[in-house]
């Protein structure tokens, strides 16, 4: 079953992807994520007094809000049936662009937000895409990768033609990865025989038509956005990552290997965590024996020479560059104050709410954007 829905027009202000966790949320504000993708609009339009309002909404809303449903049967026999969603923000620069995540918290407000997130991000850095994002409602963890392959393939089938190389191309994001997206080509390609489908997705295998360096690309360029705002004095009395001590919160795709390439830059990692938790070392944690053990062991916790830690003291670590590479809303009002970090790089997508951003600012902390970094 599929359905277009139409957002009301008055709305509130790898090989993984970003680990999939979040810290323990007491806080009383809106974490609606889209609720603060339009406050966070709202604010910026204010610096364009001459924008009419029709355009203002154009901008403001999605194109296409797209939710299915679909069935497929699971390892063990029983038939369930799951909900995805596809979300088309903007095209007016290109094709929507964007990831998609499996995850159990998926909502179509995330998906709403996420979408409206990747157009601003095309347009920061001026490439010729529009914003869209997708997800499906499941736990990865709780399935076979059998079982996975299939709700790929029925939620590709199930999107139709709302996806293409010259509509909207999805992307890898949580818990998806370049296989994901060699089977959603496949699926697209045997709905669409006699073309050339490549371009249906990116973050595909290298020998499928694939990029070189899709894979620490997210990681890559939170470095260099990090080295660029470092290098114009964003940070008093720190000119470079070298030398820097960093905590990175999240150990999936954009996570380990921002650790990777921060290390290599001359950086020292302290801390690290995944969604079982944290851990410390003063004297710089491996990012290559992080990454190992957790390959061993499905955690970081427990490296050795390591001191475990939960992911609400990670985040309250002292250090020069905190680096949120999980989910949203992980640094909020109620936590914000606990920051000790004296530069904060978002490698997520909206990891900071709109109120602990002010909060930043007036501590004198500067936020490096998701949309930029």
């Amino acid at each position: 079953m599929t359905s277009a829905q139409t957002p009301p027009k008055t709305l509130r202000p790898d090989d993984q992807g970003q680990e999939a966790f979040s810290v323990q949320k007491t806080s009383s504000e809106d974490l609606n994520p889209y609720h603060i993708a339009q406050h966070q609009f709202d604010n910026a339009v204010r610096y364009i007094p001459d924008l009419k309002a029709g355009l203002r909404d154009y901008l403001k809303l999605p194109d296409r809000v797209i939710t299915v449903e679909f069935p497929i049967e699971t390892h063990d026999g029983t038939v369930r049936n799951f909900v995805g969603y596809r979300v088309l923000h903007n095209r007016a620069r290109g094709p929507g662009k964007g990831g998609i995540r499996y995850h159990p918290d998926v909502t179509v407000d995330e998906v709403r937000a996420l979408a409206s997130w990747m157009t601003w991000k095309c347009a920061v850095v001026d490439v010729p895409f529009g914003g869209a994002k997708g997800g499906v409602v499941c736990n990865p963890k709780e399935l076979t990768t059998a079982d996975v392959r299939k709700i790929t393939r029925r939620f590709i089938t199930a999107l139709g033609d709302n996806i293409g190389p010259h509509t909207d191309i999805p992307a890898p994001d949580v818990n998806t990865n370049q296989g994901t997206m060699a089977r959603i080509f496949d699926t697209y390609d045997m709905m669409h025989p006699g073309r050339n489908n490549r371009g249906v997705v990116t973050g595909k295998p290298v020998d499928m038509g694939g990029s070189f360096g899709r894979r620490e690309a997210t990681a890559r360029g939170c470095l260099c956005a990090a080295q660029r705002a470092l290098a114009q004095g964003l940070v008093e009395g720190l000119d470079s990552v070298e030398g820097a001590t960093v905590v990175i919160q999240g150990f999936g795709n954009a996570g380990s290997i921002a650790a990777e390439l921060f290390a290599e830059a001359g950086a020292r990692i302290i801390g690290v965590s995944d969604s079982r938790g944290g851990i410390v070392c003063t004297e710089g944690v491996d990012p290559s024996a992080a990454l190992e053990h957790k390959r061993k062991t499905k955690s970081v916790v427990g490296l050795a020479g390591t001191k475990q830690v939960t992911n609400e003291e990670l985040l309250t670590i002292p250090c020069d560059i905190l680096i949120p590479a999980a989910l949203e809303n992980q640094i909020r009002s109620d936590n914000v104050d606990s920051i000790r970090a004296r530069f904060v790089v978002e490698a997520a997508n909206g990891p900071t709410t709109p109120s602990a951003d002010r909060i930043l600012f007036k501590r004198g902390i500067p936020v490096l954007p998701d949309i930029l970094a």
